[in-house]
């Protein structure tokens, strides 16, 4: 049990508290606020001239199933022996000890999802986990927290190139609602026994109830739309992963409702479909009422540099509270694990970080990372 006083806190929501008090018990956020009395049996932090803020959150990471520095080796986040994988897990291929996960506590951040490759039209269940713990199944908030899948360039080059099926956009499309249908009938089957079971289809009726979002790989403004048009057509939730050219579009995806994260934006240009990639379109989408979240799709940016993405994004239009929540509440709402993390509030893990200065100061740095109250 302690307190950390004296701070300047960023509550997560958007509010902010001058000179405030956190009180952590048992691993959970007791209060938060000022003119907070406390217990004598609290440890004391004094956080004068620092700033507060909850744990950060990375949507869309490739943490521990695609490990820096290893080559072949350590790249577990490709089935790429089928473009239709809905059977793999990527729990099953994380290697919680990768360094990866302590650059993420060292700059902050706290709970990351972490997905298959972008290879296959579906790649397979996803989990949100925070960056800590020396197995693969500590410390998960949802397992699984979605299904991948994939549209445009990479599962049309990288199939295609094999002399197999998809070859075009239209066949990507036509073997997610091949699959999708195929999962239809499998959840409405009679008259099979017990013993016959399908992991990739089981997996997939997680989508078609509506337990896990699809969350699609979609850079271009068409694929989004594609996206939006298969939700129409099963009744099923979706997120929209790096959502390049959403700027372009950026109105019909607000009426969807669809949430989205975008991202990596730090990095090049490195492909077609990143012709128009900027920061210009998370400012589309803020000003759209888009619900969005920042990624850096680690490995493609190291996951140290969400802070600086968030940065950056200030830079070029969007409020320090929008940022903040982009990587905080927003991105804990995108995952569907809000009860537990993304803000300082009462009942809510305590996940917080304190930082020397001010976060949006690129000379700032992270000076303490708490999980669960713990420090990491």
């Amino acid at each position: 049990m302690f307190a950390i006083i004296n701070g300047l806190i960023h509550i997560g929501t958007g509010e902010v508290i001058d000179n405030g008090t956190v009180l952590i018990k048992n691993g959970k956020i007791e209060k938060c606020g000022t003119d907070i009395q406390i217990p004598d049996v609290y440890a004391v932090i004094d956080a004068a001239g620092k700033t507060v803020t909850p744990g950060l959150i990375d949507v869309h990471t490739h943490l521990g199933v695609h490990e820096a520095g290893l080559g072949r080796e350590g790249q577990d986040f490709n089935e790429t022996s089928s473009a239709i994988t809905p059977q793999v897990r990527a729990l099953d291929g994380i290697n919680p000890l990768e360094t990866g996960f302590e650059d993420a506590r060292a700059a902050g951040i706290t709970t990351v999802q972490i997905m298959p490759g972008s290879a296959n039209v579906l790649g397979g269940e996803m989990v949100t986990r925070k960056t800590v713990g020396p197995a693969a199944d500590d410390n998960v908030l949802r397992n699984p927290s979605g299904m991948k899948a994939a549209m445009g360039e990479n599962p049309k080059r990288l199939h295609g190139e094999k002399g197999k099926m998809p070859t075009t956009r239209m066949g990507v499309a036509a073997m997610l609602r091949e699959n999708l249908i195929k999962a239809q009938n499998y959840k409405n089957r009679s008259g099979k026994t017990e013993n016959e079971r399908n992991l990739g289809l089981e997996n997939l009726v997680k989508v078609l109830d509506k337990e896990i979002p699809l969350r699609v790989h979609a850079h271009r403004a068409d694929d989004i739309l594609t996206v939006l048009r298969i939700r129409e057509e099963f009744g099923i939730d979706v997120t929209i992963e790096h959502c390049t050219e959403g700027h372009k579009i950026a109105d019909r995806i607000a009426a969807s409702g669809v949430r989205v994260s975008v991202g990596p934006t730090m990095s090049t240009r490195s492909k077609v479909e990143l012709a128009d990639k900027g920061w210009h379109t998370l400012r589309s989408l803020a000003d759209a009422g888009v619900p969005f979240s920042l990624t850096t799709d680690h490995p493609v940016i190291g996951i140290e540099y969400l802070p600086a993405s968030a940065i950056l994004a200030v830079k070029h239009g969007l409020t320090e509270q929008q940022a903040l929540q982009a990587i905080t509440l927003n991105a804990a709402r995108h995952l569907g694990v809000e009860d537990r993390v993304g803000s300082i509030e009462s009942g809510k893990d305590a996940d917080v970080v304190i930082w020397d200065g001010d976060p949006f100061d690129l000379r700032t740095t992270v000076t303490a990372t708490y999980i669960n109250g713990e420090l990491v």
